[in-house]
């Protein structure tokens, strides 16, 4: 232990602790900017810089370590000095940063504005001289870079390469030149990009943003002529609320299906449903692959929910494509039965439907157009646009909707129901634990006695192993979720170090609660909360609310394979909710 001071404060803190982490401890905060916890410790913007009593410069107090040598030490994180620094850093920065803020989509929640205000820094004009100027990379479907708004944090980077595992940025060019861009400077679409929007959700500013389809969604929702309908993911109503004011993981299921209603949707549904769907059909290919001891269908069998990770798969790992589950996604799903069975009961030609979805997720966007994604026949999408739980609050917003004094209503039936299996789809392991109800049910049949809770596969470690005895047999399970994560695993895997039955895997890591596409944490919360498990925890305590907590136990998945589907993994659920995968031409 070594003995300092902070401000004036006598501290006593293990050795090894940054100033950062020793401040915090003693509720005192120093603002950071390019500092990530445990991903991008750098000490690159100098934004933490403080004064130590026998230090001749300031430094920055996210990367320095406190030693014995330290024993007695006062520091000062807010002298006349330091504020000076950094508010010089700021200014330095802003010479070279395009200052649009009011048609930015980070206005009001970019962390570079709320340093300035904090600050002071109201002009940008004390430095002047050269500014780089940058095209917009908007090559991708999911997103877009402008790195005119870059400030050069790599937080971006950081999490592409140290976390995602996929490295397709990085810093390019020296000096004042610098930009982070990918090699070569190829657009983003030309490499081996997966589409998670991890990057987006941890830039300070506004370089990173999804593709804002929300005009597209307007313009139908002004055209008499469409039925416009819309599906919201289980992880969406963990996240939503934070944007109007909601504690972290706070539930908002009714006023955000009351927002929609009021937003003009023609009917509201939930994406449990097609979640439902997905284990009905999931639970039952797994348990075939099993009965067949992977002789003629691959084993271990890996979900496909995700479409960052099958994105992943096809580039990285064409060889484990025919382990993929060949279910759609419940995005997907759900809107081939809108545009097959839900039309026909009300009478709607497909066409003139405009389905809508909103996912926690930027990589929907690019599922939209995958191949296989036409139930209701050629040229008609499963889903027509998808936006994200950002895009979805931003339109709240344009409503001048009060969305925390809103009541709570329902979505719509047949689809807007769904059981507790399906809510925990947003968390890693949720899938898993899904599946795992249902396939037991299938192996024993219904009983009291049937589990429920699998919380063995619970939790936001990057990967978790797990064994259960099921009807005298041994079911070996994993589940990954981050594509570093999902890597490490599937090397095992293919060494023949793990052997397992069934794998979970999702691009984020957390899972969905924590997509590329949700509510965007700022880093003094993200640093030091768990947003993953806080959300989490959201879906889990909806899950035991409901009545059915088993998809197979709903009355509408019931009622869907009775009237249309048939059986479970039968020709039209294969012909609706089945699709293919293919090796990807993604360089690597």
């Amino acid at each position: 232990m070594v003995n300092i001071k902070i401000n004036g404060i006598a501290c006593q803190v293990e050795e090894g602790t940054t100033i950062l982490e020793a401040a915090r401890a003693n509720n005192i905060r120093i603002p950071t900017l390019c500092w990530l916890k445990g991903m991008n410790e750098i000490g690159s913007c100098r934004i933490c810089v403080v004064e130590k009593t026998w230090a001749r410069s300031l430094v920055a107090a996210c990367v320095y370590p406190i030693s014995k040598a330290d024993e007695g030490c006062e520091i000062k994180t807010h002298t006349q000095r330091v504020l000076e620094s950094r508010k010089t850093t700021l200014e330095l920065m802003l010479s070279d940063h395009d200052q649009k803020c009011l048609s930015c989509a980070r206005s009001g929640h970019c962390e570079l504005q709320e340093l300035c205000k904090e600050l002071g820094v109201t002009k940008a004009d004390r430095f002047t001289g050269k500014k780089n100027e940058y095209d917009i990379d908007d090559s991708s479907l999911h997103m877009y870079r402008d790195n005119n708004k870059c400030i050069s944090c790599r937080r971006c980077v950081s999490m592409c390469g140290n976390v995602q595992g996929i490295g397709v940025i990085g810093a390019n060019n020296r000096g004042f030149a610098t930009e982070v861009a990918c090699a070569f400077d190829m657009d983003l679409a030309q490499t081996s990009c997966v589409s998670c929007g991890q990057c987006i959700n941890v830039c300070p500013t506004g370089a990173l943003s999804e593709k804002d389809d929300t005009g597209k969604v307007w313009d139908a929702l002004n055209d008499p002529e469409k039925v416009v309908v819309v599906q919201t993911a289980p992880a969406v109503r963990a996240s939503l609320g934070e944007n109007f004011g909601f504690p972290l993981g706070t539930p908002v299921e009714g006023k955000m299906a009351t927002a929609l209603r009021m937003l003009g949707f023609n009917s509201v549904f939930d994406t449990n449903f097609g979640a439902d769907l997905t284990i009905m059909e999931e639970a039952t290919e797994l348990l075939e692959r099993i009965k067949d001891g992977g002789v003629g269908s691959a084993l271990p069998m890996i979900t496909s929910c995700s479409p960052g990770w099958v994105r992943f798969c096809e580039a990285y790992y064409p060889e484990l494509i025919p382990n993929l589950s060949s279910c759609k996604s419940p995005q997907q799903m759900t809107g081939a039965i809108i545009k097959t069975y839900w039309a026909k009961k009300n009478n709607i030609a497909p066409e003139n439907i405009v389905s809508v979805s909103v996912m926690p997720c930027v990589a929907k966007k690019y599922e939209l157009g995958r191949l296989d994604q036409s139930g209701a026949g050629k040229g008609i999408n499963d889903v027509d646009y998808s936006i994200s739980t950002r895009e979805l609050a931003k339109m709240i917003e344009k409503a001048g909707i009060r969305f925390a004094e809103l009541p709570d209503g329902e979505f719509d039936s047949p689809l807007g129901k769904g059981s507790g299996a399906a809510i925990i789809f947003g968390a890693t392991g949720g899938v898993m634990e899904a599946a795992l109800r249902t396939a037991v049910w299938k192996l024993t049949g219904e009983s009291p006695e049937s589990p429920i809770d699998f919380k063995e596969v619970r939790g936001v470690e990057g990967v978790k192993f797990a064994s259960y005895n099921v009807a005298g047999r041994e079911i070996k399970v994993a589940v990954a979720s981050g594509l570093g994560n999902a890597r490490e695993l599937l090397d095992k895997v293919k060494k023949g170090e793990t052997k397992v039955d069934f794998i979970e895997i999702m691009a984020c890591p957390g899972g969905c609660v924590n997509g590329g596409g949700q509510i965007i944490a700022p880093s003094e919360l993200r640093n030091f909360t768990d947003i993953r498990a806080e959300r989490a925890k959201a879906l889990y305590s909806l899950d035991e609310s409901r009545t059915a907590r088993k998809s197979h136990e709903s009355p509408d998945i019931k009622q869907i394979y009775a009237e249309f589907l048939g059986e479970p993994g039968g020709h039209k659920a294969h012909e609706l909710l089945h699709t293919s995968h293919r090796a990807s031409n993604l360089s690597k």
